[in-house]
Formats: C-alpha cells, sequence, structure tokens
C-alpha cells in the first residue's frame, strides 16, 4: 500500500500529515510490513484510511479526475470504510476522521484482547442458511462463546463473528450445511458483536469532541444501509457501528436497484469490486489502488 500515491504530491502528502498523527512513519510499514504488523486492528485501520484517501487523490490527479470527483452523488464504505467516505463526503477533515480512526482501531483491539474472540466467512450458503448454522453451533457453547452474522457481504459470502469456541463449531459444522468453504479471518477479533462493547464508550468520547459537520453527498450507513444528514446521528450511528452486523449487501442492493450508473473503489484490494459484480456482473465499477 502507498507505493502508487507517491506519484501523486497531494497523495504522498497524506502520508506525511499521517505520521504526525501516528507518531512513526505509516508509509513505512504500509510498503515494508511486516505483515504481523499490518494485520493488527490497530495499524491496519490508520492504514487503509489514509490509503484510501491517498486513492482519492490519485483519481483527481487523472485526466478528467476532478470531474469524476465533483460527479459522484453517493458514497459508502464497509466497516471502517464508513469513516472513509465521511471524510470524503467532507463530513470531518482527514486530520479528525485519522484520529478517531486510530482510536477506534486501539479500541477494538482492546476489545479483543480482553476476550478470545474470532471471525470466519462462509463460503457458499444463503443468510438463511448461515442463521441456522451459527444457532447450531451456539446450541453447543456456552454464553460468552455465541457468534452470529457480523457481516451480511453478498450472497454466498457472510462472515460470522463470536467466541472462539462458537466460531471452531462453526467450522466443524459449515460441510454439513452444504457450505463450500470456510476462510478464517486474519482480524484481531469478534468485530461487529458485543464483544466489541468496551470499545463503544471511548468511540463515543471521542466522537463527542470531534467537528462533524452534515455530509456534501450522502453516506450510506453500515448499520442500516440508510444515509443521515444530522451530525449527531451519525455519531450515534459511529459508535454503534463497531457492534452492529454490517449490512453491506442491503447497501450494495440500494444503490443498484436506484440505478446508480458507475462506481469507483477507491483503497487497497478490491474486494468491494468482487461483491459488487457478484450481486450484478453487469455493474460499471472501477478500482483506484494507492
Amino acid at each position: 500500500m502507498g507505493v502508487e500515491a507517491q506519484k501523486v504530491p497531494a497523495a504522498a502528502e497524506l502520508y506525511k500529515r499521517a505520521n504526525d498523527i501516528m507518531g512513526f512513519d505509516l508509509l513505512d510499514v504500509c510498503i515494508n510490513g511486516p505483515k504481523e504488523k499490518l494485520d493488527s486492528t490497530v495499524l491496519s485501520q490508520p492504514a487503509i484510511y489514509v490509503t484510501s484517501l491517498a486513492a482519492v487523490e490519485v483519481l483527481r490527479a487523472r485526466d478528467g479526475g476532478q470531474g469524476i470527483i465533483d460527479s459522484v452523488d453517493v458514497t459508502c464504505g464497509l466497516s471502517l470504510g464508513e469513516y472513509t467516505a465521511l471524510a470524503f463526503a467532507g463530513a470531518f477533515s482527514f486530520e479528525d476522521g485519522l484520529k478517531l480512526v486510530k482510536l477506534r482501531g486501539e479500541a477494538m483491539q482492546d476489545a479483543a484482547d480482553a476476550a478470545k474472540s474470532a471471525m470466519v466467512s462462509i463460503i457458499g450458503l444463503d443468510s438463511e442458511k448461515v442463521q441456522q448454522l451459527c444457532d447450531a453451533a451456539n446450541q453447543e457453547v456456552d454464553e460468552e462463546n455465541k457468534v452470529q452474522i457480523a457481516n451480511f457481504l453478498c450472497p454466498g459470502n457472510y462472515a460470522v463473528s463470536g467466541g472462539l469456541k462458537g466460531i471452531e463449531a462453526v467450522e466443524a459444522k459449515a460441510k454439513s450445511f452444504k457450505a463450500r468453504m470456510t476462510v478464517r479471518l486474519a482480524v484481531a477479533g469478534a468485530f461487529h458483536t458485543s464483544f466489541m462493547d468496551p470499545a463503544v464508550s471511548r468511540l463515543e468520547a471521542a466522537l463527542a469532541s470531534t467537528e462533524l459537520r452534515t455530509p456534501r453527498i450522502p453516506v450510506i450507513s453500515n448499520v442500516d444501509a440508510k444515509p443521515h444528514a444530522d451530525p449527531d446521528t451519525i455519531k450515534e450511528i459511529l459508535a454503534r457501528q463497531v457492534t452492529s452486523p454490517v449490512q453491506w449487501e442491503t447497501t450494495v442492493k440500494t444503490l443498484l436497484t436506484k440505478g446508480v450508473e458507475k462506481c469507483f473503489e477507491l483503497g487497497p484490494g478490491k474486494v468491494i469490486a468482487g461483491i459488487v459484480k457478484r450481486m450484478d456482473k453487469s455493474a460499471d465499477i472501477e478500482n483506484i489502488g494507492a
């Protein structure tokens, strides 16, 4: 991450501004790793936030790029990406967003460290079957190991989050539910469940002291798959987001049914483009990395 950004002065500048807030050379970690360090949510969240906004500058610098950016009339982001989307929409400054994201990563890491939990992707089942799989796993574990669907990504791809024993039970039972495969996610813990409760109060406090403006374009929330204009509502939803399932499938469905003509995925990787294409093969989506 970050290599392409160095060719565009405005994108490269974001990494320099990030260093002051992070207290170390973020670009160096983005480019050189090590991977284990980048996999930690404390680092991956700021790294992805900065690289995604650097990708905006990469797009802006290309021929006709500013026109494309001016024509964007709705935005959204998956989990952490909601902060990037809000920054793009002018709800808060780059710096304020990075401070929030840094704290969010630290608070989520601390919450993950407090209990043995994990996440796993279930491939090849619809959401109803995944729910049944979770119910079956939950019958075999105690309360603190319960699991739930945490990310509704797209048909055939749902992430389950919860206690380690519960996740292991899901993995053991997945084949009998006719899942094609399970993939344990390289994350710190059970994101988007009550396991993240300890992070909420810290996020609420940080959000309370952050200046947040009405976004200039709609930003679709992960919590309810709807856009919100009121800054206080957005703050409340961002605090709740870490313990709530990500309604990404509904978000993409909404965009497609409302007739979205062209999409840009800004940031590292092409996961979002893959999800959108899976839901509509004819969707026009372009990935801009940095």
